[in-house]
């Protein structure tokens, strides 16, 4: 018997059109489908026009995954197709699904991840912070304590930050990121791909500011702040410039340098590679080892391919 496919569906964060044709084709055949709040699901079905007819809709959540689970693998097996739905957006960001993803791919059994919406990423593109490295954090700890122990772990992280936060600790989450963190420039997204949605963009305290001028807060909010400011030392770079000029006056190749320096120094290899750079413009290239200026020799030249092989 063949064995079923784990279709892993995205649904709309806000607007109702962001589900992707392909997802509404899956939906409309799979046999098994299995979701976090079967009420919500139901009303998104209706409202795309898909009847469930004959077909199993089964609950999917963090108290009933371990068990749920092994229900939907028994499925997988038979060669039942399955569906697994988050209530907004791409299942497995911050949602019950790994326990089943890791055990069809451990039995062999075909996943397929469909493309589709996304609040990390939809936030991310629109908070105009950088996007080639990001971090997600997901929910931080609902405690003051635990929640600035953790921003103190990924203090130095050098790349920009994406979170989901409740509206009701939104301030006190920010809070703890401009006193532990530092006043880095952020965007805070509010209800994406819903007609009220909004960003507020600018340093964390202008933020702070905008959101305590409401009277409430609410919404669904997806925060974005800036990773890690350059911390590479003044020190660090003046001695990772030393080295290479050194290298450099005693013949070193310009790759060699590079590696060497960026081994000892541990600076990012764009900037070693634009110091050794700036060391070749001034040391020449062909120039004589500084141990041999001013002796009047020259540099025992290399042994040609004869020569090597002639002893």
């Amino acid at each position: 018997m063949d064995l079923g496919t784990l279709y892993l569906v995205p649904t709309p964060i806000g607007h109702r059109d962001d589900i992707t044709l392909r997802a509404l084709e899956v939906l409309r055949h799979v046999p098994v489908m299995a979701a976090e709040d079967t009420r919500h699901t139901r009303n998104l079905l209706r409202t795309l026009g898909i009847e469930l007819g004959q077909r199993r809709l089964l609950s999917y959540h963090d108290h009933v995954e371990a068990t749920r689970s092994g229900t939907l693998l028994e499925a997988l097996r038979r060669g039942d197709d399955v569906a697994l739905l988050s209530d907004a957006g791409t299942p497995l960001v911050n949602d019950p699904g790994y326990r089943v993803v890791a055990g069809a791919i451990a039995e062999g059994i075909t996943v397929r991840p469909l493309p589709g919406a996304s609040a990390t990423i939809t936030a991310l593109i629109g908070s105009g912070l950088p996007v080639h490295r990001f971090y997600f954090l997901g929910f931080l700890p609902r405690k003051a304590a635990a929640r600035q122990a953790e921003l103190g772990r990924i203090r130095d992280v050098d790349a920009t930050l994406i979170m989901f936060e409740a509206p009701h600790r939104i301030v006190d989450t920010l809070g703890d990121m401009l006193k532990v963190l530092g006043d880095r420039p952020a965007a805070l997204a509010c209800n994406l791909s819903k007609p009220d949605e909004s960003f507020i963009r600018g340093p964390l305290s202008g933020i702070l500011d905008r959101l305590g001028s409401e009277d409430a807060v609410r919404g669904q909010y997806t925060g974005v702040v800036g990773g890690c400011p350059d911390t590479t030392s003044d020190a660090a770079r003046a001695q990772a410039e030393r080295l290479a000029a050194s290298m450099l006056r005693h013949g070193a190749d310009a790759r060699v340098c590079r590696e060497v320096v960026q081994e000892v120094t541990g600076l990012p290899r764009n900037q070693v590679y634009e110091l050794v750079r700036q060391g070749q413009k001034v040391t020449p290239a062909g120039a004589a080892p500084e141990s041999l200026r001013g002796t009047g020799r020259q540099p025992a030249s290399r042994p040609s391919a004869e020569e090597r092989g002639a002893g």
